[in-house]
């Protein structure tokens, strides 16, 4: 059901913060990352249940079809499943049909500025929407959504990639602006921006040699133990697999 192939142990122990005995969900589940997300939960004998949501599974989403977000959350609500305690959103796009990401200012084109932001912003804000209210709000809960480092403000020393970059500055604000509201009504989650480094990916091959990247597994467990380690606060956090803190 899930592309990537990844073996991990049976008795691997993944996270350690969500208690014995939590439930998982991934959005974007058939994606490298998010397939790698799956199996390493699967693996972890801490989780008792792993839900993976796609285009393709059943229930399915959209980034671009908020009625089939409703449509999926609700339908996990009925089917009784969760409350969930840690929820991947492994969703986004740099190539949009089939366009590549701006290399210079006169590249600049409104038809795909407007997709960026759609796929990489508006989206995954309509998720967080959906199922941020389906966590657990008495015990520590992780909401985690991958960002990119090309999104911090700060570390900004390139330029180019114009929509990309914007639309995850504007997803890093989101972040930050569901944190603090949900901290009124769950003290314990943490909200977190990940930047999962340079993935052997459909999403990374046209700019980088697979040689030189991470596997999605190398990936997955620097992210997931960098999430175990994080405080439930009133505001985001920005990190890479590393765990090493990103400047907004």
């Amino acid at each position: 059901m899930f592309a990537g192939h990844i073996h991990w142990r049976e008795d691997a122990e993944v996270l350690k913060s969500l208690g014995t005995s939590y439930q998982a969900l991934v959005l974007g589940a058939s994606g490298a990352l998010g397939s790698a997300f799956v199996e390493a939960l699967q693996a972890d004998t801490a989780c008792a249940q792993v839900v993976g949501l796609s285009r393709s599974s059943q229930p399915a989403f959209r980034l671009e079809d908020e009625a089939s977000m409703t449509a999926a959350a609700a339908l996990l609500v009925a089917e009784a499943q969760g409350p969930f305690h840690l929820i991947i959103d492994a969703t986004g796009a740099l190539t949009i049909d089939g366009r590549g990401p701006e290399k210079h200012m006169g590249a600049l084109n409104a038809t795909q500025l407007a997709r960026a932001f759609e796929v990489n912003t508006i989206g995954p804000a309509l998720l967080l929407k959906y199922f941020v209210p389906l966590l657990a709000s008495e015990q520590r809960s992780i909401y985690a959504k991958l960002s990119a480092r090309v999104g911090s403000i700060s570390d900004n020393r390139k330029g180019g990639w114009y929509g990309y970059r914007a639309a995850k500055a504007a997803l890093n604000m989101v972040l930050q602006t569901v944190a603090i509201e949900a901290a009124r009504k769950r003290p314990h989650l943490v909200v977190a921006a990940m930047q999962p480094g340079t993935v052997a990916s459909s999403l990374s091959a046209p700019f980088v040699p697979a040689q030189d990247c991470l596997t999605a597994a190398q990936s997955v467990v620097g992210l997931l133990s960098a999430l175990d380690d994080l405080p439930a606060q009133a505001a985001a956090h920005f990190v890479d697999y590393k765990g090493d803190v990103i400047a907004w």
